[in-house]
């Protein structure tokens, strides 16, 4: 019985131990999504953040998708509203 030579492998990739490998995602959003929702979390009753379009960084629509997500993992109920020139959240009071 003749054994197999094995083939020596070179990857095309760097390796590492997958304990290492960051579980959070730490998308573009990342730094306004924080921002806004401590400023919710902070809020009183009847308030809500008023934060300027140009400040997104990005689309309202794709901001508040993260804010969603985000908001949802946290388990913390928010709702947004729009204008033109602001994208406002408050905490959600269901």
């Amino acid at each position: 019985m003749q054994l197999k030579k094995a083939k020596l492998f070179k990857p095309t990739f760097e390796t590492m131990h997958q304990i290492d490998v960051p579980q959070s995602r730490n998308g573009k959003h990342r730094k306004i999504v924080d921002d806004i929702l401590a400023d919710v979390e902070n809020l009183e009753a009847g308030e809500a953040v008023k934060v300027p379009i140009p400040a997104l960084g990005d689309t309202k629509e794709n901001v508040r998708a993260a804010l969603s997500r985000e908001s949802k993992k946290r388990r913390m109920p928010i709702s947004t509203a729009a204008d033109t020139d602001h994208l406002y959240v408050w905490r959600d009071a269901r």
